[in-house]
């Protein structure tokens, strides 16, 4: 089968829709590609929580948050630790020329870009990842993870309703069932894709499909963006290139992904000719819980966590300064990871359950998903939500008991092992009670529990009033098994500032061009090392435009 458009998309996520959308509306005509049937589309995005990254916002404003693009900045190169040199040909030097550009675009254009497709944003700006540690080092200064009201469904929408507007108009052919491997190459240009047709099968959104090849295809275009994603449901893939110095990642872990994320775009990319960077570079979660009603394989969600609770290793000692819920969550994943352990505890009380725990996911939160407010106000009312409430009664890794002793051993059933001991487990407790108690303290998790507080939306709906774990009025005590959930790629396909795939050698790949999670959310690697939360949404909206933007222009030529 042959086919010829002006630009074929490879991936119909986020970034590939954005692109698709740009093309489209300059008049391009575009073939998107995708695996998965249509059920599909729109990928992982979806299914996140639809947080972004936006600096400076009027949300921000009317709660009394002070931001800048240089403050974001700042933030940003603390986190990310790119290399010193950063000059042309220095391994950063895309990634942080797509860092500046995308915090500009953070605090200027994304906000009224998406206002004007019909986004809306739940007023109440979180805080998801606070770092803790010096000024000039990882985590936001200000809160800035602003939720989208409808969640991941909401940043979808509008993306693929311009999908559907230009499928009328003749200008996209959409073809699900096909799986690209490889990349066809004329004269040192990229010019098409060639692939498996699948077997038809009709699923439920990210449920496995069949992966029976009924044929083949190759089409053929002026240009190819791969936008397929990362890697994060490969684990094999994913330890082998863990960094060693980062620690072992375990056997057992849970997938954030759906199962077709595999990162076999970001190997055809490779396969051509493009210079792939920094695989080394991941953000995974140490927070993950398996899923109690699963759609994808060994699927996971990632608890959003308040300050509050104690966080233990696998022998039930504390994690570190800062390694509180919500603060550092890579550098508490290297830790755990550094020890060789396949999971951690969050020990804590139902009084710090109803105010501080949250799920990730757009099905984990039907109020914001579903826009319903009555059912929103509930976040305000004492108690979890529902779905935590439903993790805590369906769940085997969600541990109640009334006293330390009775928890240490439910937690060592749980695990097989002898390795908390209830004596220890009962002295961590009470020194953390007795620090709340002061109504000061030295404990650094203590002190940064009541900053929070300092902060109205903390306050209200995130962050529990100090009290003693142990006071009954509390209780019952509650441990939480938190395992290891994969997620995101930090590293990728290099690209130029237009997008635009590059060899080794730093010259361009004619024909390629890359997006998305595929080429690190910008330049092969945007966030350098650690990312800001509310991110990566950001990073594939934010590369899909530019790219097709850019290859618009140059098609117009």
């Amino acid at each position: 089968m042959t086919d010829n458009a002006d630009v074929v998309v490879i991936g119909a996520g986020l970034a590939g829709l954005v692109a698709t959308a740009e093309l489209t509306r300059a008049g391009r005509r575009v073939l998107l590609l995708d695996t998965e049937p249509s059920s599909g589309i729109g990928g992982q995005a979806w299914w996140s929580f639809g947080g972004l990254f936006l600096v400076g916002s009027p949300e921000q404003r009317r709660l009394g948050v002070h931001d800048s693009a240089e403050l974001a900045l700042a933030d940003w190169l603390g986190s990310a630790g790119f290399a010193a040199d950063t000059g042309p040909g220095g391994p950063d030097h895309h990634g942080r020329a797509w860092a500046e550009r995308f915090v500009d675009f953070a605090a200027g254009e994304m906000r009224p870009w998406l206002h004007g497709l019909g986004v809306r944003w739940f007023p109440l700006v979180q805080w998801a990842e606070r770092g803790g540690g010096l000024a000039g080092g990882h985590g936001n200064s200000v809160p800035r993870f602003h939720v989208t009201w409808g969640t991941g469904p909401g940043i979808v929408e509008p993306f693929a309703r311009a999908l559907l507007d230009a499928h009328r108009a003749g200008l996209v052919d959409v073809r699900t069932r096909h799986r690209a491997t490889g990349l066809v190459e004329r004269d040192g240009r990229v010019v098409g894709v060639r692939g498996d047709v699948l077997a038809r099968h009709a699923v439920e959104r990210a449920v496995p499909s069949s992966r029976e090849v009924v044929g083949g295809f190759e089409v053929s275009a002026s240009a190819v963006v791969v936008a397929t994603g990362g890697i994060g449901a490969n684990h094999d893939l994913v330890r082998a290139t863990w960094p060693a110095t980062a620690g072992r990642l375990p056997e057992r872990m849970l997938s954030g992904v759906p199962d077709s994320v595999d990162g076999s775009g970001i190997v055809a990319a490779r396969d051509a000719g493009a210079a792939v960077v920094h695989t080394g570079r991941m953000w995974h979660y140490p927070e993950g819980i398996t899923n109690h009603s699963p759609v994808w394989g060994r699927h996971g969600i990632r608890i959003l966590a308040g300050p509050s609770s104690l966080w233990l290793d696998a022998d039930g000692h504390r994690l570190p300064a800062p390694l509180f819920p919500g603060f550092d969550s890579l550098g508490a994943l290297q830790h755990i990871a550094g020890r060789g352990d396949d999971h951690s505890w969050f020990v804590l009380d139902k009084t710090i359950l109803g105010s501080e725990f949250a799920l990730s996911g757009s099905e984990q939160n039907p109020d914001l998903t579903g826009k319903d407010v009555r059912l929103l106000l509930q976040r305000v009312l004492p108690g979890a939500v529902g779905p935590v409430e439903a993790f805590a009664e369906e769940s085997p890794e969600f541990l109640w008991a009334e006293t330390p002793t009775a928890l240490a051993a439910r937690m060592n059933a749980l695990t097989g092992t002898r390795r908390i001991d209830p004596d220890a487990l009962e002295r961590t407790i009470r020194e953390r009670d007795q620090q709340v108690a002061t109504g000061l303290g030295k404990d650094h998790q203590v002190v940064a529990t009541a900053m929070a507080r300092r902060y109205v939306v903390d306050r209200v709906i995130r962050v529990a009033k100090p009290h003693a774990m142990l006071d009954p009025a509390h209780g019952p005590l509650l441990a939480v098994r938190l395992s290891v959930l994969t997620r995101k790629t930090l590293g990728g396909v290099l690209t130029d500032a237009s997008a635009r795939a590059l060899r080794p050698d730093g010259t361009v790949l004619p024909g390629l061009w890359a997006v998305g999670e595929a080429a690190g959310f910008g330049g092969g690697g945007v966030h350098g090392h650690r990312a800001l939360e509310g991110t990566f949404l950001g990073g594939c909206l934010h590369t899909g435009r530019v790219a097709g933007r850019a290859l618009a222009a140059e098609l117009g030529d």
